[in-house]
C-alpha cells in the first residue's frame, strides 16, 4: 500500500509541476475538464495516496537485522 500510495503521490506531483511551470492540467487534459466525474475521481485519489503518506512520516522502520 506504501508503494502505490507513493506512486500516485508522484504522478499527482508531476501533475501540480505541469500547472505551476506551463498551466497545463494533465488530469483535466486527458479526462475532459476539471469538473469532469473521472478527473474528480483522480483528484480525489491522488489526496488520499498524500494523506497515507503523511502516515509513512510517522511510522517507525523495523530495525534491519542482517540476513533480511
Amino acid at each position: 500500500m506504501d508503494t502505490i500510495a507513493l506512486l500516485i503521490s508522484i504522478i499527482g506531483s508531476i501533475n501540480w509541476g505541469l500547472i505551476g511551470l506551463f498551466q497545463f492540467d494533465l488530469v483535466a487534459w486527458i479526462f475532459g475538464g476539471q469538473d469532469a466525474i473521472v478527473s474528480r475521481i483522480i483528484y480525489a485519489v491522488v489526496g488520499l495516496a498524500g494523506l497515507w503518506c503523511i502516515t509513512m512520516l510517522f511510522r517507525r522502520s523495523r530495525p534491519m537485522i542482517d540476513g533480511e
